[in-house]
């Protein structure tokens, strides 16, 4: 009997354990499906989609020179490549939903209160940072690239090395943009008060031109367009924390009911 009665426990504690790991394989599936799905009808536009990526550059470049293609497969991989990214970037709201959907019933109330509010913004903010990137960051800087070249020098950028750079930007600008998701996060978790990281406005004032002497081309354009709205997205972190400082008693409250449920 003992021995049946520890094999019983035994199966009843892996059977949670098994239904989140195929939940979590369903969610990841899902998510998989919509991003091949979305590649495939994108796929037939990907030298269009190419195009509208490279117009930036393309509109600046000097009468008589083009974007080339250096190796035999680049005509081909590189709007593959953009394809897969954007689907990647269209599927992201949808992904992060199955992300919240499976790690939702393990927070608490107020938990759950904060974090589909930080969830939503993230998505939101991401694309604002590629949007600003490309309408703003990109005329500029090149603007300032394909003019201050040597007047005997042909500007032919390759298509494969351009789509790096651009990605690579509109990497850097969305994460950026995520720096008011991040500044409430550290003083809901009380690691930070918004007092404290008021004090500290200098240090992240210089941080920010550092990283982005670091994360962008070597030119003062780019650095200070991303430099700035760095130093403005942390201001606004700390602004929006002022209003989500965790309470003790709601914590209190958490810890209550979960011991009640428990009983």
């Amino acid at each position: 009997m003992t021995d049946n009665t520890a094999a019983n426990s035994e199966q009843d504690s892996e059977l949670p354990l098994m239904g989140h790991l195929i939940e979590l394989r369903n969610r990841l599936l899902k998510a998989v499906l919509l991003v091949v799905l979305l590649f495939a009808c994108l796929f037939p536009f990907s030298n269009d989609l190419y195009l509208y990526l490279s117009d930036p550059l393309r509109s600046l470049l000097p009468e008589g020179s083009t974007m080339i293609a250096t190796q035999v497969a680049s005509p081909f991989l590189a709007p593959f490549k953009l394809t897969m990214v954007l689907a990647l970037f269209v599927s992201m709201p949808f992904i992060l939903h199955q992300a919240w959907s499976f790690i939702a019933p393990g927070l608490y109330k107020k938990e759950k209160r904060l974090a589909f509010p930080l969830l939503a913004s993230s998505i939101v903010l991401f694309y604002l940072g590629i949007a600003f990137a490309y309408y703003v960051v990109f005329p500029l800087i090149f603007g300032f690239f394909t003019a201050t070249g040597p007047e005997e020098v042909a500007v032919m950028t390759d298509i494969s090395a351009y789509l790096d750079f651009v990605l690579k930007l509109f990497f850097a600008f969305g994460v950026v943009f995520e720096i008011p998701i991040a500044t409430v996060l550290l003083i809901w978790s009380g690691a930070a008060t918004p007092q404290d990281l008021a004090k500290k406005r200098a240090y992240v004032l210089v941080s920010c031109f550092v990283i982005g002497m670091l994360i962008t081309p070597p030119d003062v354009i780019s650095q200070t367009l991303l430099a700035v709205p760095m130093w403005l997205l942390f201001e606004v972190g700390i602004l929006v924390g002022r209003f989500v400082n965790p309470s003790k008693d709601d914590d209190a409250e958490d810890d209550v009911t979960e011991s009640t449920v428990v009983d």
